[in-house]
């Protein structure tokens, strides 16, 4: 009780990861079809409608000049939730979905934390997944926290459109400056100045202490942070703090502060802002429009009850027999059991069959009861024989949803064929106008590739089955058809999808865990290809349960646990009575209780097309709400269309494919397509008893919490946040899950025997400790394709200069690494050397970074830079209590560091600093003497 109680503000009603899933157009500078949703769990508050619009209203002004007046908001849909009260001005959606939402307007992820972000874990300028707004910051009651909203949706939608990355970091908020020879406050531009120091609150006051070195970092102590002044001249950055009032442009290679250790630096190779916003699609098709600018236009759509019509192939090529079981008897599994589990009650659903003509079978009907999901049931095809086609399917379905309402606009078609039709390019017209949404599950190899257009279009699905029927994957494809606006407490939740080709050895035995947070409507589906298997179901408790219902017709049977499933391990054997026999399990189950946000998987490939050498990166995303669950084991299921299956294990280690460490979102590189057409994408997650946590960890990419200004030279703060230990994770019970994600298409194979394409993937996690006179290096290994195999040697170099080593790395002094070997990829490598001397006589850090290179002499990318400090800087006096002045008794001037090269030869006065001094001066004569030779120096 306490976990609902606590986080039923965290539910999440609704599936959020999608390829692609934006349907946002740039059509002459302005964009349109934006969507931002309300979700259901939001109380209605008609004032939230109104604050959005201004909201947006102000937002596009400040990005038609933040981007040199060529960007701007035009058209923007904002969806209300079918439990508000209806309206005469809300429309009914059309394609519009909670699943394409672009701005979700959902309550925070833990009680106080409003910080507007965005949902984005791909690479430097890939658009983002969504931006959460919380409705208190929408309703205006966070601008002194985060600034006014319209400024912060701009820094929230350069994430969201462009990629790009924070220009601060709450991890690393200071940093040693090579330039100005200070401790700075990480920020873009580094002309933005104010003060720091560390809030100490007591009952209801606070005051701001001077912020001290700690001795190991050399830098700011925990805590500190920094104050800007009220008043500033720098127009830069609004990926750093929007909220001050001069800033009104993103920074740019004139003004990037490339020294700053923030994401944008490490995801963007040290590009500014602007660089990778003028490197996107959209600056690319657009030219600045000098034009007056028009406000927004807002359309209100409320969602309302969802309506589908089944259009199934069953055509002569339906009848073929393949991995001992006829097409069509597929078809009747996989779409009996959408229609006994997915389609959701209250649904209008209707059916019609094609071949070389089509034909209504089942007229639309409001699913209430199981009496009208059998009527459905009752009139899938039998008999296949015919031509193909997919457009009198498509347009005869269309006139069965007019006849029960005014149009098709909103509407889902979900298709279903396995064959060439030349004729599908005669109604893509038709069916763009329609507004309707069609989704496409491609049955074998030979589907015509226009349908993948078509279901992209409108916004629908791509599925992919292959003819192997172990891999279970057209019921997978059709338990993926769930409605995008479908309450997740009433949505069936794919725990376990499994099969088993048996020859020898008649049984399939395992086991399918059902955790606290699911457990309701529980179904277990058994198919066959042969001959109906002997089943047997024991519950935790080690009894037998369970009579199923077998259809004999259609191979299958199917179980459903009456209330709530016991919570624990269920065990199920099958025992084959045919030889030669494939068996499939699949079970589903809903959230036991509504206010307790379920544990979902969600997958998607980084692109829905691809060729070779181009390589794909595989996501999967595991949350409980909006948290994300650690320590999960996730194995991804690549399948072609010729039926071969890659199995990778996902990883959230920060490494490789994966951009941020712990954000629950698991990756890796897919490299080993060999051969074009359609992909299917399965993912398969797990967690053991105390070993899978839930994260209260701050996301990344959002609007900087503004800590207080500094007004008149004192530090006027903010109440501080609610105090949250980021630290702690929560841990979960045992869990299991299964995820579909749409199909991919590889149009380009690798010929064989082709060369060596992929180096090893960029280190991004190299961190430096000392102690004494050692340098401890760790990181996570790469791999000799990317994270996968291992690398042949490394490469680490050193410098006094961090952007001398970023520019000109092969110049820098070697390390001697010939004792170290390289492991596995994704293990965690350490290396441990002495330096010697670095050649700039005022370095105060060494910087460190390394490349790795493979059997074929591929080079990575150089990696991310680590740094230890040479010697001890000294602060500024700084923001401190005293009774004549609690904020600032020092009249302190607005420095945001401290200068550490004054006070070098004080704190070192050693011979030994003499003795280095010299060394490096004869290292540098070795190096310009020897400047292309490679040097180990140790």
């Amino acid at each position: 009780m306490g976990f609902s109680r606590t986080l039923a503000f965290l539910l999440v009603p609704y599936l959020l990861l999608g390829a692609n899933a934006s349907l946002v157009q740039l059509n002459d500078n302005g964009y349109e079809d934006i969507i931002i949703a309300i979700q259901p769990n939001v109380p209605e508050d008609l004032t939230i409608i109104e604050q959005i619009k201004d909201m947006v209203t102000k937002a596009s002004t400040y990005l038609f000049e933040a981007t040199e007046k060529r960007f701007f908001f035009r058209k923007v849909s904002i969806l209300i939730p079918e439990n508000w009260t209806d309206n005469n001005q809300y429309k009914r959606p059309r394609r519009e979905s909670y699943q394409h939402a672009d701005i979700l307007v959902a309550p925070p992820t833990h009680p106080g934390r409003d910080d507007p972000y965005t949902r984005h874990f791909m690479d430097c300028g890939e658009k983002g997944e969504f931006i959460h707004l919380t409705p208190d910051f929408v309703l205006g009651k966070k601008t002194a926290e985060y600034g006014p909203s319209g400024k912060v949706l701009v820094h929230e939608w350069a994430h969201l459109r462009w990629g790009v990355f924070d220009e601060y970091n709450e991890d690393t908020p200071f940093y040693a400056a090579a330039s100005s020879k200070r401790v700075e406050a990480t920020r873009c531009s580094a002309g933005i100045t104010g003060q720091n120091g560390v809030p100490q609150c007591s009952g209801g006051s606070c005051v701001t202490k001077r912020c001290r070195v700690d001795p190991q970092t050399k830098l700011y102590e925990k805590g500190c942070q920094f104050f800007p002044n009220k008043v500033q001249k720098s127009k830069g950055s609004i990926m750093f703090m929007q909220s001050i009032d001069s800033i009104a442009e993103f920074c740019n290679a004139k003004n990037h502060n490339r020294e700053a250790p923030n994401l944008q630096n490490e995801k963007c190779d040290f590009q500014s802002t602007w660089e990778v916003i003028s490197n996107s699609e959209d600056f690319n098709v657009t030219t600045p429009n000098a034009t007056s600018l028009h406000p927004p236009v807002f359309s209100l759509l409320r969602i309302r009850e969802r309506i589908v019509c089944l259009v199934l192939d069953k055509s002569g090529s339906m009848a073929g027999l393949y991995d001992g079981i006829v097409r069509l008897d597929r078809l009747n599994q996989a779409a009996k059991y959408f229609l006994l589990q997915i389609i959701e009650d209250g649904s209008w659903a209707g059916m019609v069959h094609f071949d070389s003509y089509a034909t209504v079978v089942g007229d639309l009907i409001q699913i209430t009861s199981s009496n009208d999901r059998n009527q459905l049931i009752g009139k899938l095809p039998t008999v296949a024989s015919g031509g193909t086609s997919i457009c009198s399917g498509i347009q005869t379905a269309f006139q069965e949803i007019r006849k029960k309402f005014q149009g098709t606009s909103g509407s889902e078609i979900m298709l279903l064929t396995d064959g060439e039709d030349n004729t599908v390019s005669s109604c893509m017209d038709e069916v763009k106008q329609s507004e309707a949404i069609v989704h496409v599950i491609a049955l074998g190899p030979s589907a015509n590739e226009l349908i993948i257009e078509m279901a992209s279009m409108t916004g629908g699905i791509h599925q992919f089955a292959s003819d192997n029927a172990q891999s279970n994957g057209l019921i997978d494809a059709f338990g993926a058809l769930a409605s995008g606006n479908t309450d997740l407490s009433k949505k069936a939740l794919q725990l376990e999808s499994k099969g088993l080709s048996l020859t020898s050895d008649l049984w399939m035995n395992g086991t399918v865990v059902i955790d606290s947070t699911v457990g309701k409507e529980t179904f277990f589906l058994v198919t066959w290809n042969r001959a109906a298997p002997q089943i047997s179901l024991w519950d935790p408790k080690g009894t037998l349960v369970g009579t199923f219902t077998e259809d004999t017709k259609s191979k299958m049977a199917y179980f459903t646990i009456p209330g709530t499933a016991t919570v624990g391990t269920w065990i199920y054997s099958l025992k084959g009575t045919a030889n030669q026999e494939v068996l499939t399990i699949t079970v589903t189950s809903q959230a036991s209780d509504p206010s307790v946000p379920p544990i979902t998987v969600t997958t998607k490939m980084n692109k829905g097309t691809n060729s070779f050498p181009s390589p794909m990166i595989v996501y999967a995303e595991v949350q409980q709400g909006f948290l994300p669950v650690l320590g999960a084991t996730v194995t991804a299921f690549i399948e072609s269309a010729k039926g071969h299956v890659e199995t990778l294990e996902l990883l959230d280690n920060g490494a490789g494919a994966d951009s941020l460490k712990n954000d629950g979102v698991y990756s890796r590189y897919f490299t080993a397509y060999t051969e074009r057409g359609r992909y299917s994408l399965k993912v398969r997650a797990h967690g053991g008893k105390n070993t899978v946590t839930r994260s209260l960890g701050h996301p990344s990419n959002k609007a900087l919490y503004i800590p207080g200004w500094v007004v008149d030279g004192k530090i006027e703060g903010n109440p501080p946040r609610p105090e949250i230990n980021e630290d702690n994770q929560t841990p979960l019970e045992n869990f299991s899950r299964t995820a579909t994600g749409d199909a991919f298409v590889i149009s380009n194979a690798p010929p064989p025997n082709s060369p060596d394409q992929y180096p090893p993937n960029q280190i991004t996690d190299l961190d430096a400790k000392s102690n004494e006179d050692q340098i401890t290096l760790t990181w996570t290994a790469p791999g000799d394709d990317f994270d996968v195999g291992k690398v042949e040697r490394y490469v680490i170099r050193i410098s006094g200069s961090i952007l001398d080593l970023r520019d000109n790395f092969d110049k820098a002094l070697q390390v001697n690494t010939t004792e170290l070997l390289p492991s596995e990829a994704n293990s965690k490598e350490t290396f441990v050397f002495k330096p010697g001397n670095v050649a700039e006589e005022n370095a105060t850090y060494i910087y460190i970074a390394m490349q790795s290179v493979d059997k074929s002499n591929l080079t990575s990318k150089v990696s991310n830079v680590a740094q230890v400090p040479l010697f001890v800087p000294q602060a500024d006096p700084g923001p401190d209590t005293n009774p004549d002045n609690p904020q600032n008794p020092s009249g302190d001037n607005h420095n945001t560091g401290v200068n550490i090269s004054t006070v070098v030869l004080a704190v070192v006065g050693s011979v030994a600093l003499v003795s280095i001094i010299l060394s490096s001066t004869i290292c540098v004569l070795k190096k310009k003497k020897n400047a292309n030779r490679p040097r180990t120096g140790f």
